[in-house]
């Protein structure tokens, strides 16, 4: 084997092991990442059940519904809604018409699980995802009156 083969050689194997290092990361990235969508965006995309995600959204006035620890809601981006089961305990400041966003997994069955809730923590502030969200559908209200 001539010395031009065997640099040949280690440049390849180089370039393998460095691609497969690639490929490692991007999977790992993948697993990880965590999509936000409106209720809209989970009604008309098709989106793989299980795969975990953010949904934002207002809790519609009259959805809560509890028993137990367990909680179903309704969140609405006032043209679609999403029906959402988080078993657990609900952040201090969820309630009915203000903004929230829930992680978790929409299942086979075509409910939404929760596994976190992050409710607004003050009276002037609405996630960034949900406002924008608002503001594509053309409901957005950003209590300013004329």
């Amino acid at each position: 084997m001539t010395r031009k083969q065997r640099r040949l050689y280690f440049v390849l194997l180089g370039m393998l092991a460095l691609g497969a290092a690639v490929a490692l990361v991007l999977t790992a990235i993948s697993d990880s990442l965590v999509y936000f969508y409106s209720p809209t965006d989970v009604v008309t995309q098709r989106i793989p059940e299980g795969r975990r995600m953010r949904v934002g959204g207002l809790v519609q006035d009259g959805s809560v519904k509890k028993d137990g620890k367990q909680v179903t809601f309704v969140i609405t981006d006032l043209t679609n809604t999403i029906t959402v089961s988080y078993s657990g305990l609900l952040p201090d400041l969820f309630r009915e018409g203000q903004g929230v966003v829930v992680e978790g997994r929409k299942e086979k069955d075509g409910a939404f699980h929760a596994s976190e809730v992050l409710a607004k923590h003050d009276e002037n502030y609405m996630p960034k995802e949900v406002a924008d969200a608002l503001k594509k559908s053309g409901q957005w209200n950003d209590g300013k009156t004329k």
